[in-house]
């Protein structure tokens, strides 16, 4: 027992600073999910066509949102190193990269989606089912993926200042700031998707201009704090040049390469076991769409948690100090697990409830409350897979991230999926459960890593205690 309680429960210092960087993040994640959700039960008041379209436009937003998060995984393992050493000019040099990676993916993204924007939206449309309901999601898919496009450019920049201010420790500015945007996004989806107070009724391009509107007022809200009012040091005349220093590009693209590589095969992994699902039949998305709005509403626990394993273990590492940077990796790890125990039973009685709440056909709500209780019941172990995966990537153990996270979506969860659904006749939601079963055994994985600690490196110098 005393050494359950040595490894696995800190003190009251250790939960002090897990609260105070946690809950600002579940309490952004929170009020975004419950308001995705709403948005997504609006569109689903239009109708299966619209939920499915936005859904496959939403694959493709996806993509787009985990390159821009690869993209800064490089920086932010030197970022809170360097913030720990207390070097805040190497700091600042890793925050002025993080504009110029998401510079270079936004410039490509929207590029490819103007010209490619059909034949990746039609890529979810090959299942069976009514070819005139497929005309009508491609032509829902289409007006919002281009509605969204002008909406690209402030989450980019919104990401690279969130992500530098979580690495020193400041958690409210990007909390607030997320807040007053998703419930400004609510407020225009109301007045726009289904035109109240004099507004047109714009149904899906509606939801696309006001997630766009929000996202503008978000980075607004955070340009104004940051360098209008100058409230982080830390921060000061990061602007002062753009040129960063070749040995550090050097350096953050060695370890962090694998890492945007990584984001990007890992969300196009998601993507493609969604298209492999939809194969089976076009109505799958509409139901996959529910399933992933409920549970992303109950995975911000163990979603946030993985900000205090990128900070409390990245920090600690920059300080030199294994031992506290070992403690806090694995007493995180059994907070989230054992939380998330919790929250996976309380999704579980839910399940049923939720599907109920959108304007689609019976089969749609059956397989999505499946679903749902599938996730619920994973939720441990995908706890597990995020918290190793944060573990790794802050000691720069980047290839060995890549190969636990990305390659092994797809060298083993892609094909056995594809397996089910082409080789057997086997209901779709056995094939999900199936196919989302593979997370028990990459969790062992997980655990077999983090206990080996070939993530402890200190990547900005200096002696290790």
């Amino acid at each position: 027992m005393n050494r359950f309680k040595r490894v696995f429960l800190g003190d009251r210092a250790f939960y002090r600073q897990v609260i105070a960087i946690v809950i600002p993040v579940i309490i952004q994640n929170s009020v975004t999910n419950f308001v995705n959700l709403l948005d997504n039960i609006m569109v689903g008041q239009l109708g299966t066509a619209q939920v499915s379209g936005v859904a496959i436009a939403g694959q493709l937003v996806f993509i787009f949102n985990l390159l821009i998060f690869g993209s800064l995984s490089g920086p932010g393992i030197f970022g809170a190193q360097f913030y720990g050493a207390k070097n805040l000019e190497g700091f600042r040099d890793t925050f002025r990269l993080r504009i110029w990676f998401c510079g270079s993916i936004l410039v490509l993204f929207v590029i490819s989606t103007l010209v490619f924007h059909d034949p990746l939206i039609g890529l979810f449309l090959q299942g069976e089912g009514d070819p005139a309901a497929a005309g009508e999601m491609l032509a829902y898919g289409r007006e919002y993926i281009l509605w969204m496009l002008p909406g690209m450019l402030p989450f980019a920049l919104c990401m690279s200042y969130a992500s530098a201010l979580r690495e020193a420790g400041e958690t409210m500015l990007p909390m607030k700031a997320s807040v007053v945007a998703v419930l400004t996004n609510l407020v225009f989806n109301y007045l726009l998707i289904f035109g109240h107070l004099g507004f047109p009724s714009m149904g899906v391009k509606g939801a696309a201009i006001a997630t766009v509107v929000s996202r503008f007022l978000e980075l607004a809200i955070i340009l104004y704090a940051v360098h209008g009012k100058k409230l982080y040091p830390f921060m000061y005349g990061v602007y002062s040049r753009m040129t960063v220093p070749g040995k550090l590009i050097k350096a953050v693209l060695r370890r962090g390469a694998p890492l945007m590589v990584n984001e990007g095969l890992w969300a196009l992994g998601v993507t493609a076991i969604n298209q492999i699902y939809s194969m089976r039949a076009l109505h799958v998305l509409a139901a996959i769409s529910i399933a992933s709005t409920i549970s992303n509403l109950f995975n911000v626990l163990f979603l946030s948690m993985g900000n205090a394993v990128a900070v409390m273990v990245g920090q600690a590492l920059g300080a030199n100090d294994m031992p506290r940077a070992r403690a806090n990796a694995w007493r995180l790890m059994f907070l989230s697990v054992s939380l998330c125990v919790i929250i996976g039973g309380t999704m579980a009685v839910l399940a049923p409830f939720f599907p109920r709440l959108y304007n689609t056909e019976d089969s749609v709500r059956s397989l999505a409350a499946g679903m749902i209780l599938i996730y619920s019941a994973l939720m441990p172990f995908f706890s597990i897979n995020h918290s190793s995966y944060f573990v790794l990537r802050s000691g720069g153990s980047t290839v060995v991230t890549f190969l636990f996270d990305a390659a092994f979506n797809w060298v083993v969860i892609v094909p056995f999926s594809l397996f089910l659904v082409q080789a057997t006749a086997l209901p779709i939601i056995t094939v999900f459960a199936l196919s989302q079963s593979i997370q028990v055994f990459k969790s062992g994985i997980g655990l077999m890593l983090v206990r080996h600690g070939m993530w402890q490196n200190n990547i900005v110098g200096g002696p290790q205690r």
